[in-house]
């Protein structure tokens, strides 16, 4: 069995935990593969690239924290292999175990000893006024939100070709399940079920406290167009990164990818105790 490692390089305590990971596995009689950025930064020859990686990778290990996870998933490309998220610190919402559970990480993957969780990928196609295209996969969000103006701006939010709203926001929010505990949730977004199909459409603190979250199923199409050019260029992201500049014909679709990602679960981890853990949740 392979093992892809995968490790954020600025992340401290990445070359130790690299390290101990790499030989619990050989102990195993488990073949470790690094991926080329992690190989070339630690000093490492060879490594291969994501796409690479997710073929030859039986699992997947991602050595940082939940941004670390979803910079693998742009580097995998939607990898259809179990990706298990080893945090450096404490456990987070996408993180299979910590540093110090690297041996239990191990032995799960030995025995089979663990369960996937599918998750919901993003599919964002971006049409520029020029013509140009581009596409992102993303896990947890898509953005359109204003630019370099420091006041509201305008938007349209369609569903399948229909009218949703017209928002005068800060921009607007399309979050998966998993993506309903990060920056939707910031928004005052509603916390969901990671096997739920749906997605979430949260507004950014919009000028008229009725326009709340809206809650839809996965199987639509949502587009964003900006609708003032005197608001200037907008920014769209994905996941926090790949921004991009949208002007005033531009349009942005999101849509459900074809591509799954399946997070590593070791027994008696679920995303409610992420929850319990991380939102601090105490009974009565």
């Amino acid at each position: 069995m392979i093992v892809g490692i995968i490790a954020n390089p600025h992340k401290e305590g990445s070359r130790r935990t690299l390290d101990a990971l790499a030989k619990v596995l050989a102990d195993r009689g488990l073949e470790s593969v690094l991926e080329e950025t992690t190989a070339r930064t630690f000093g490492f020859e060879g490594g291969l690239p994501g796409a690479e990686l997710a073929r030859a990778a039986d699992v997947v290990a991602v050595i940082g924290g939940d941004g670390t996870m979803l910079h693998a998933v742009k580097k995998l490309g939607g990898c259809p292999k179990p990706m298990a998220g080893i945090n450096i610190g404490n456990l987070g919402f996408l993180t299979s175990c910590t540093d110090d559970e690297i041996e239990e990480f191990a032995d799960a993957v030995v025995a089979g000893n663990f369960t996937t969780s599918e998750r919901t990928l993003l599919d964002a196609c971006v049409e520029r006024a020029d013509g140009g295209t581009a596409s992102f996969l993303a896990l947890n969000e898509a953005v359109l939100a204003r630019g370099q103006t420091g006041r509201l701006v305008a938007l349209q939010a369609t569903i399948d070709g229909e009218v949703l709203n017209r928002y005068r926001a800060d921009g607007l929010i399309v979050a998966s399940p998993t993506g309903s505990t990060a920056y939707s949730l910031s928004a005052g977004g509603p916390l969901i079920s990671p096997s739920a199909g749906v997605f979430v459409i949260t507004p950014i603190c919009p000028h008229t406290l009725s326009q709340r979250s809206l809650v839809v199923s996965d199987d639509v199409e949502i587009e964003l167009t900006p609708e003032e050019p005197s608001d200037g260029p907008m920014l769209f992201t994905v996941d926090g990164r790949d921004c991009v500049e949208i002007g005033a014909s531009g349009v942005v679709r999101v849509r459900k990818a074809r591509q799954r990602l399946n997070l590593l679960r070791l027994e008696g981890r679920s995303f409610y105790a992420a929850l319990r853990q991380k939102l601090n949740w105490r009974g009565g």
